[in-house]
């Protein structure tokens, strides 16, 4: 474990003192590590309620639930973005506690569609609201520091460090035990002793404070948004594309995931000839990586640079989640 956090202390002085090695004033490139930090707290907290065994597809939802939130919170109370912060916390914690309630009794296929129908409630409640919302024209909201990129950079790397503590205090807590357990097979970890409906629901609460915070830094960072764009699919569906590509049920996976995926993408997405229905190439590497490295990049390094997998943390053996991974009674 100390390895793994001094591994982990190096890599953060490094993403720290990256604005410091030239690119600070490059706003395309600070842009590019904006939204490269947003995306792996987004990666790492699907991946900490993946543990569970369940395939949610509500962290898009909590994402748009952040914007709208420090959003509205400038709009009608002039809050500050940085005081917005905590209150999508707080907004995020209360819904993602409800909705763990009702929903995670369900297993497997149903609950991915019940946490899909929850992102598209919020969507159409966001679109049929116009004089709160603002409906399909979205809301707007000054820019976060002032349009300083490398202040916000600093801001992002903040909510990563607040993924990457979820993700680490659960890989090396008790609760590690029992998400397995529960993974493995629920009803046995219910024999076990484990309270199979509390940890799920802390679990799923703690995942969801962590997307919403990675949407109340979007809103003031882009400055504009609509219910399309908050409460897109596509960001459920890369937060758990990420983790999968780069490894399952560990830390730095989803974090190798964000880096190499989003960094192909943004090079497809510039480059003739590939920036003409880049989509298609991008969607066919993920299918390839998924059919062939199973237990993604992670699984990649620990097979070929044991020592340098050894640093970056052991992946779990287990299925992908919504799939089943033991007998059922």
């Amino acid at each position: 474990m100390r390895r793994e956090l001094a591994a982990w202390a190096a890599f953060l002085v490094l993403v720290a003192a990256l604005p410091l090695s030239g690119i600070g004033s490059d706003r395309y490139l600070m842009l590019l590590a904006n939204v490269m930090l947003m995306f792996m707290a987004l990666a790492l907290s699907w991946d900490v309620v993946a543990r569970t065994g369940q395939l949610s597809l509500a962290h898009g939802a909590f994402f748009g639930l952040g914007a709208y939130t420090v959003a509205l919170g400038h709009k009608y109370a002039a809050l500050h973005p940085l005081l917005g912060l905590p209150l999508a916390a707080l907004a995020g914690a209360l819904v993602a506690l409800a909705l763990g309630i009702v929903t995670l009794r369900l297993r497997g296929i149903y609950f991915a569609i019940a946490t899909l129908a929850f992102a598209e409630v919020l969507r159409t409640v966001a679109l049929q609201l116009p004089d709160l919302t603002g409906g399909p024209v979205g809301i707007s909201m000054p820019p976060l520091f002032d349009g300083d990129r490398v202040a916000s950079y600093y801001l992002a790397i903040a909510i990563f460090v607040a993924a990457l503590a979820l993700s680490l205090g659960v890989r090396h807590s008790r609760a590690h035990y029992a998400v397995t357990a529960i993974r493995a097979n629920e009803t046995v970890a219910a024999v076990m002793g484990v309270n199979v409906v509390r940890t799920k629901v802390l679990t799923f609460t703690a995942s969801a404070v962590v997307a919403t915070l990675a949407g109340a830094f979007y809103m003031p960072f882009i400055t504009h948004t609509d219910p399309h764009d908050a409460f897109d699919i596509s960001r459920s569906v890369a937060a758990l594309v990420f983790p999968i590509f780069g490894g399952l049920y560990t830390t730095a996976g989803p974090v190798l995931g964000t880096v190499v995926l989003r960094a192909f993408e943004e090079y497809l997405r510039v480059t003739p000839p590939w920036k003409e229905g880049y989509q298609v190439v991008y969607g066919a590497v993920i299918v390839i990586a998924v059919l062939f490295i199973p237990r993604g990049v992670l699984g990649l390094v620990q097979r070929y640079a044991p020592r340098a997998g050894a640093l970056l943390g052991r992946r779990p053996r287990g299925s992908v989640p919504g799939t089943p991974s033991g007998p059922r009674s």
